[in-house]
């Protein structure tokens, strides 16, 4: 009979003398994970499980896999709250700490300054052009990533069906993410308890069948609980007290001190609440705050927060980092007694505080009990089973990014349950659709690398913008 893991009896000694990584290399590689984090979750993800699991081979597969599971259920950016996961995983809580901060720093650094370049000179032709030539790599990433997530998780013809019903649903329906997850997770619980074989993919044992997968027992973490793993009811109000403290007391002091209708408490009232109802990534959302931002507040206008999309999908960290600028822009507007300048950093600041900081609570609070439980075959089971969904809603965004890349029309098809946008064909952008497939072709049958690709196609697009080509 196979025995079960439980909390009780969960393996709780220390792998191989801290898995023989110092923090020094971690901060390097965390770095790197960074600076290559473009092309939305499904990029970050797949470069994440390039060098996490695939080049360092810090973790196996099917651990990297739990913890995506884990993530993919939280409200959030997925990608970030993963790197706090295996950060923390291999380094403690500092680890955590490390990855979470450097795998947006980049993001935050180059959406404040294009938002000031956005304020102080408008539309630039050469950097809309550059990132025109970005765009087309990036579609290329996120299709590779595609590709590669559902390589690891598509691991049977039954795992097929969830994602497949994922995209359909969410693609030409609009059915929302949480209720593909919720339901998702239930078969998958319901089919593992059941004992089907089908649901029971994964396993931290052996090989991979065609010899490229990293098995856990073959990473430098292995497949034993760390002992700073195991969950602890005094260490889990320790971290929710810290964390909730610095996450709410900051929007707390500007409520008190400013009032509610001050645009800095506005703000951090607003993206507070958004940190906990963000459930389906970045496009999930943006509908609903871009509509609060434009109609409620009054911050900015629509064609400014597909301006901020394009700057956040172009750069590298979450794509939810379109938040800063929303934020930026809207103190920018109504800075009081500060210069406008200054409340445009400020707000963009606070907005990505109380933004990232829930993250680093979801991960810590919640991660030890997750880790403590990966023998259990039932939450494994609903958890592939959210994953392979997840897959069809990575592809669903990589259809949505196709469509806004290559096309600059579409039309809305409503009715008979049906509502998605389909692309006005004679809207054709015949360069953007050149450098998409150029950028494909290169990624796929030429195996070229993410930054090779994505310089080659800016360079492209500031060769065109200079020959008159694009505007």
């Amino acid at each position: 009979m196979e025995q079960k893991t439980t909390l009780r009896d969960a393996p709780t000694r220390q792998p191989k003398a801290s898995h023989g990584v110092s923090l020094g290399e971690a901060f390097r590689v965390w770095i790197h994970v960074a600076m290559l984090s473009f092309g939305g979750p499904a990029g970050q993800i797949a470069v994440m499980h390039r060098i996490i699991v695939e080049e360092k081979r810090w973790i196996g597969e099917n651990r990297f896999l739990h913890a995506l599971n884990y993530c993919m259920l939280l409200p959030g950016p997925e990608a970030q709250q993963l790197a706090i996961y295996i950060g923390w995983l291999m380094h403690r809580t500092l680890g955590g700490l490390i990855a979470g901060v450097l795998f947006v720093l980049p993001g935050v650094v180059s959406i404040m300054v294009l938002s000031i370049v956005y304020v102080l000179f408008g539309k630039v032709g050469i950097v809309s052009a550059l990132f025109f030539g970005l765009k087309a790599a990036v579609l290329a990433v996120v299709l590779q990533a595609v590709v590669r997530i559902g390589g690891k998780a598509l691991k049977n013809r039954i795992m097929v069906a969830p994602a497949a019903v994922a995209f359909l649903a969410i693609f030409f329906f609009g059915v929302p993410f949480p209720i593909i997850i919720l339901a998702a997770g239930a078969i998958g619980f319901i089919g593992a308890r059941a004992g089907l074989p089908a649901f029971r993919v994964g396993g931290g044992h052996g090989a991979a069948k065609d010899g490229k997968q990293v098995a856990d027992a073959e990473a430098l973490l292995g497949e034993t609980l760390p002992e700073h793993a195991r969950p602890s009811a005094t260490r889990a109000l320790r971290v929710a007290g810290i964390c909730l403290a610095l996450w709410l007391v900051p929007a707390a002091l500007l409520l008190v001190t400013l009032g509610p209708d001050d645009v800095f408490s506005r703000i951090a009232t607003f993206f507070s609440t958004m940190a906990v109802v963000t459930f389906g990534g970045a496009y999930a959302v943006l509908a609903y705050v871009a509509q609060q931002a434009v109609e409620n507040y009054h911050w900015l206008q629509p064609g400014e927060m597909l301006d901020g999309l394009g700057m956040a999908e172009t750069t590298p960290g979450p794509l939810i980092m379109v938040l800063q600028f929303v934020g930026f822009i809207g103190a920018f507007r109504d800075p009081g007694t500060l210069s406008p300048l200054t409340a445009g950093v400020l707000g963009g600041l606070l907005a990505t505080w109380v933004t990232f900081v829930p993250c680093f609570l979801f991960i810590f609070l919640g991660a030890p009990f997750i880790e403590a439980l990966r023998g259990n075959e039932a939450l494994h089971g609903a958890l592939s089973t959210i994953t392979a969904a997840v897959v069809g809603v990575i592809l669903n965004l990589a259809v949505w990014f196709a469509i806004h890349t290559v096309f600059r029309e579409t039309w809305p098809v409503r009715g008979l349950g049906l509502s998605f946008d389909a692309p006005v064909l004679a809207s054709v952008d015949p360069w953007a659709l050149l450098l998409s497939a150029a950028a494909v072709i290169a990624m796929f049958r030429f195996r070229a690398g993410m930054l090779p690709t994505l310089a080659a196609c800016s360079a492209a697009g500031v060769v065109l913008y200079l020959a008159g080509a694009v505007s």
